[in-house]
């Protein structure tokens, strides 16, 4: 056993409660959060600034009471280390004012080792967090999987439709695939230097994964997922892999998912009862409370005690289906905590 209760239950061995965190948990619904964002002065030079990342990262551990802190990063500094043009609008999120659009463009990103190696401020990050946090608590490691990192490079940013990424699925599918190619050989490596800096587990995130038709979602996003995991696993055994899809309840209930890797994600739209079914002999389960009903007392405790029915306290982490929203009232997600605790408690 090792003494993060965390990193025990992505394993699937016997914790004394269920533990819980929550996507996006060092967020803006805190105001200490917000404090440190202001003096950073920017979304993205508090990714860059390794001291003020590892303070945000701290903040939800300490007030809000979670088992686990997930690096404070973003997703999209793996594109920006590739050579592209990241900015970040108020009001409009993440641009990238040169998407790629063909085999040169590809050709002119920074690859491999050279693009992982860029990383520093998250490494050092990193090694900051694990000196301050707690013994007791688990470190997540992240990166987005290579379809949504691909979604912003090829669209220049957020998009509702993804038809130029489609587009490009469906007319253009090698060149699709030559971005994800790159892409993934940058996040193997990428992951891999954020466990040799500390982390005790790691997530991929497919945040976009609903835009892909379920008969296509293997091979333009999910098997390069499994390769990033096999690639960590192998190395790594102890260190534990969390894949997330989200919106994939279909893939699920198909039976489609495989892979070597350790707990599986559940999205608010796919109901628990269901993943379980099909996968919670396979993988230990983390979700999946929509994350609205944080706005509620009454129907976050309504919707922990029916997810602690159907797990049973056995193989499962609890967290959101997905991230937190800006204005949920921290005593709400403190009593989302406290409520995993308390239906969990193995007395």
């Amino acid at each position: 056993m090792s003494n993060k209760i965390f990193v025990d239950a992505c394993l699937g061995k016997e914790t004394p409660y269920t533990p819980v965190w929550m996507m996006r948990q060092a967020g803006r619904y805190l105001p200490e959060y917000m404090a440190v964002r202001a003096e950073a002065g920017n979304f993205l030079n508090l990714c860059h600034d390794p001291k003020k990342a590892c303070e945000v990262t701290l903040q939800p551990i300490d007030i809000v009471g979670v088992d686990a802190a997930i690096l404070f990063s973003d997703i999209l500094v793996i594109p920006d280390e590739m050579g592209m043009d990241l900015s970040f609008v108020k009001g409009e999120g993440p641009k990238f004012s040169d998407p790629i659009t063909c085999e040169e463009d590809i050709d002119r990103l920074i690859g491999g080792d050279e693009a992982a190696s860029k990383l520093t401020y998250v490494f050092d990050t990193i090694k900051l967090i694990k000196q301050e946090l707690a013994e007791d608590k688990a470190l997540i490691g992240f990166t987005g999987a290579p379809w949504t990192l691909a979604t912003y490079m090829i669209e220049g940013q957020g998009t509702k439709t993804y038809n130029i990424c489609k587009k490009m699925m469906y007319s253009n599918p090698e060149l699709l695939h030559n971005i994800l190619r790159k892409v993934t050989d940058v996040v193997k490596l990428y992951m891999e230097k954020q466990i040799q800096a500390g982390v005790d587990v790691v997530q991929i995130f497919d945040s976009w994964a609903a835009a892909i038709e379920p008969g296509k979602y293997d091979e333009f996003s999910w098997k390069y997922m499994v390769e990033i995991a096999e690639y960590l696993k192998e190395k790594y055994p102890h260190i534990p892999v969390i894949m997330f899809p989200k919106g994939v309840a279909a893939f699920i209930e198909r039976g489609l998912v495989y892979g070597n890797f350790d707990v599986f994600g559940v999205d608010w739209g796919t109901p628990m009862a269901l993943a379980k079914e099909k996968l919670g002999d396979k993988y230990v389960l983390q979700g999946n409370m929509e994350p609205c009903r944080l706005y509620s007392q009454e129907a976050t405790t309504k919707c922990v005690e029916s997810i602690q029915e159907t797990m049973g306290g056995k193989r499962h982490i609890f967290n959101l289906g997905h991230g937190i929203l800006p204005d949920v009232p921290v005593e709400n997600a403190k009593h989302f905590v406290s409520e995993c605790q308390r239906v969990s408690a193995k007395s």
